[in-house]
């Protein structure tokens, strides 16, 4: 119902086919020609949403759906059947509106979802990252076995991001068997190409790296592991949701940061220090408050504009079809006060096609299965029948889950800020990946013999990389033409 697994098919007038990865399909020697209007989204959202995929003829097959195949003769009639809509489910159930109550059936709902999932005849452990939603996962199974096994990942290179004392410290409140993976900015380097080989089309989300190291050294001790996954898109846990909430209830200080716009872009603006990303994070939020609802939720998920993919690309495939798609893609905003709104948009596009697609590519790679409590359809639900004030407000995020799981927390874990991990791009970009840059993936001659992007916007993308002091988005964008040309010249440079 919420997509956790993939399915992918193809068919034509003699032959139908399906799989849970593309490779299977790939050996049939279907046709593979690039679907531009997927290179154009790729190329803003480091993904590509269902149904489509970089290649025209495959399909993915879209949550809650199941496909009918009606063989009449020699000839067959496939269409798409909608078993689940989310909208649907829940049009006929109350509201819920006292926050007690609420509280209430939403420890229930958690607690019989983690006790699903945990029953396995196989070792079953939980990731626990020091997070908040991972750390209610974790006390909640805790409570159903004697010595429950954690797993987390320690970056020594990188302190400004390392949880590992937070992962501690809920793993002695329930007296679980505790692993920390400690990893330098090498090991995650020497992944690279093993993740780099294994993708089907391209996806560049950087944090796959992460996922892979932790399911990699996981899979050692246990065949299933449980995960907070889920919880940041249905209950309001990214800093986009609270900056849509600043501007959605504006004061004097959200119109300060706004008029400043002119000050923030002239500043340097990186993801890879404090100062230059909060700079960079003050002119997108500027940039955003002037956008319609829909628009300014496109343009934060994207680490591009339309206008740079035109310039990027040799021909200009943003046309009829990808604004279709894009249409599609943001469907559910509205721009109403309350941003449950925003919540079922990234449940349908970001949970679904990047966080979801993220763990399964990486823990499949490594024969790991990993399980979502809080992607269970009963909570979805319920994360829809509650108001989003009762996520989000002034005070802060995911106010629901701090509240009603207070007691499964330590005080250091439930008081402190969401905490992401950048893997070090930038670092590689300029060091051990330049020469991959330069005189492969990137080099001048290869973009000529492609055909596929300008010499002179991919140039430019290089010169910020290596020469500016303010990379900004373009460290992403780099990645993503990394892991598409390595994925072009694997699959289509024959």
């Amino acid at each position: 119902r919420m997509g956790v697994k993939p399915l992918f098919y193809y068919h034509d007038e003699k032959l139908f086919c399906f799989a849970s990865e593309m490779k299977a399909l790939m050996a049939m020697g279907i046709p593979k020609e690039i679907d531009q209007s997927s290179l154009a989204t790729y190329l803003q959202l480091n993904y590509i949403p269902s149904p489509n995929t970089i290649y025209k003829s495959v399909c993915k097959l879209e949550t809650g759906h199941y496909l009918n195949i009606n063989q009449i003769g020699s000839t067959a009639e496939i269409s798409k059947v909608c078993y689940y809509e989310l909208e649907k489910e829940i049009k006929e159930q109350p509201k819920i509106n006292s926050y007690e109550a609420a509280k209430k059936e939403f420890r229930q709902l958690m607690t019989d979802a983690v006790n699903r999932r945990m029953i396995a005849d196989v070792p079953l452990g939980a990731f626990l990252s020091g997070g908040i939603d991972s750390s209610v996962v974790t006390g909640i199974a805790a409570k159903q076995t004697d010595r429950l096994k954690t797993f987390s990942i320690g970056f020594k290179d990188e302190p400004m991001f390392d949880e590992t004392e937070f992962a501690l410290s809920v793993s002695k409140k329930h007296s679980t068997e505790h692993t920390v993976f400690n990893v330098s900015n090498d090991d995650l380097f020497n992944i690279v190409f093993e993740v780099l080989d294994y993708l089907d089309e391209p996806f560049g989300d950087s944090s796959a790296l992460n996922v892979y190291l932790l399911s990699r050294e996981t899979k050692k001790q246990v065949t299933v592991a449980l995960s907070g996954d889920g919880a940041d898109e249905l209950f309001g846990g990214y800093n986009k949701h609270m900056a849509e909430w600043r501007i959605r209830n504006r004061g004097w200080m959200e119109s300060l940061l706004i008029n400043s716009q002119p000050f923030w872009q002239w500043l340097p603006q990186s993801r890879h220090s404090k100062l230059g990303n909060t700079i960079r994070q003050f002119n997108r939020f500027a940039e955003g408050a002037r956008m319609n609802p829909a628009d300014r939720y496109w343009s934060w998920a994207s680490f591009g504009t339309e206008k740079e993919v035109i310039n990027l690309l040799k021909d200009k495939v943003i046309d009829d079809e990808y604004f279709s798609r894009k249409k599609e893609s943001v469907k559910f905003i509205s721009g109403a006060s309350d941003l449950n709104d925003v919540f079922r948009n990234d449940m349908s596009l970001v949970l679904v096609n990047d966080m979801l697609v993220k763990v399964d590519l990486m823990s499949m790679a490594n024969s790991l299965e990993v399980r979502s409590p809080f992607v269970d359809y009963k909570v979805a639900e319920f994360a829809f029948k509650i108001p989003s004030d009762f996520k989000i407000n002034k005070t802060g995020r995911k106010k629901i889950i701090k509240d009603t799981f207070s007691d499964l927390l330590p005080a250091e874990v439930l008081q402190r800020n969401k905490q992401g991990f950048e893997v070090p791009l930038l670092k590689w970009f300029r060091n051990e990946l330049r020469s991959l840059i330069d005189d492969d993936l990137l080099a001048e001659n290869f973009i000529l013999r492609q055909g596929i992007f300008n010499p002179e916007s991919i140039s430019q993308i290089k010169h910020r990389i290596f020469n500016s002091s303010s990379p900004g988005e373009a460290v992403h964008r780099i990645w993503g033409l990394i892991v598409f040309q390595y994925w072009w010249k694997k699959n289509m440079d024959l």
